[in-house]
């Protein structure tokens, strides 16, 4: 409860300084802008942030229904919007994955079949993630986008740099049973040694049973290759859509011709690939930071604060406030 609070008063804080420097030159301007935009297109970025999240839970689904037939696509669904909530209130989206496994293991499915679901989950939407920056880092090397900027430039890097070893070392966790053996049974007999735990043997014995079904759990991940491209390819189709919401908002205030929609899935990639290594829930301020330094290539002024201001709110702070609405009905049902 202590650390949601700082979560909490942390987001608070940020949020409320994001928006006065990005307010207090042209607010008066900015909020006409804000007023006036096209009700239909916001409806279109809505959609789009939907679809990131019917097709997250496409592949979730496919991952769950591996360890237990009968979970449905709808669960599976809500199941997302409440990982969004955890996501959006913890530094560096850290809260999800614990929620995942609390979740799963309600559902009567084994501790390693959860860690293994998790893994699977986190590991075919990195790839995802990645095969985007890529792909947006050749293309702006191909058709120069964006300009030379040595501080963005480096900001990307780390971004990308991370989430690639983050992805290598999932795949080290998930696939090498041999050194998650060896590194566990050092540590415990280190802890041994200083007397934290007793009975070192039943410890090594119990995790070692414990990497064994995560191993032979992960390894149902790449059995089926086709199904796990096609995992893949979902993620990427979701990350898609969402990349696009800055054009649909950008429709909104009328303009049709400032950017297309591959530059805004370039400048959007670039934008999360700066913004994942943020120590604030939501990477908040980094994001915004990105996001007006990469979109600034194609509008300025006022219309760019204001789309960006409403991308922020489209794409955090309502799936964070219907998350916590899907976490209440949750604990409501549980009182009925």
């Amino acid at each position: 409860m202590k650390n949601k609070i700082i979560n909490y008063l942390l987001l608070l804080i940020v949020t409320i300084l994001v928006l006065f420097f990005s307010l207090k030159d042209n607010y008066k301007e900015i909020i006409t802008i804000l007023k006036t935009l096209n009700k239909g297109w916001l409806l279109v970025a809505f959609l789009l942030i939907a679809s990131y999240w019917f097709f997250k839970a496409i592949a979730l689904n496919k991952i769950i229904k591996k360890f237990k037939k009968d979970y449905n696509f709808k669960k599976t669904f809500k199941f997302i919007l409440e990982i969004n909530f955890f996501n959006a209130i913890t530094p560096f989206s850290s809260g999800g994955q614990p929620f995942e496994i609390y979740i799963l293991r309600k559902e009567k499915i084994k501790m390693a079949d959860c860690t293994t679901i998790v893994i699977q989950q986190f590991v075919v939407y990195q790839i995802a993630l990645v095969t985007l920056g890529v792909l947006a880092i050749l293309c702006n090397q191909l058709f120069h986008i964006f300009p030379s900027n040595g501080l963005l430039k480096n900001l990307v890097t780390i971004g990308f740099i991370i989430n690639t070893l983050v992805t290598f070392a999932l795949f080290l966790l998930a696939f090498t049973k041999k050194t998650n053996k060896f590194i566990i049974n050092k540590i415990i007999n280190l802890l041994s040694k200083i007397k934290i735990i007793k009975n070192r043997e039943e410890q090594q014995e119990k995790f070692n049973t414990y990497i064994n079904e995560l191993y032979d759990g992960t390894k149902l991940l790449l059995k089926n290759k086709k199904e796990f491209l096609i995992m893949i390819l979902v993620n990427f189709t979701g990350l898609v859509c969402f990349y696009l919401v800055p054009l649909a908002i950008l429709y909104g205030t009328g303009d049709y011709t400032s950017f297309n929609g591959i530059e805004s899935i370039i400048a959007s990639a670039y934008v999360m690939l700066m913004g994942s290594f943020v120590p604030i829930p939501g990477g908040t301020g980094g994001l915004e930071f990105g996001f007006i330094k990469f979109y600034e290539n194609f509008i300025k002024g006022s219309i760019l604060t204001a789309i960006m201001i409403t991308w922020r709110f489209i794409t955090y702070y309502i799936p964070m406030i219907i998350g916590a609405i899907a976490v209440n009905l949750k604990k409501g049902e549980k009182n009925i």
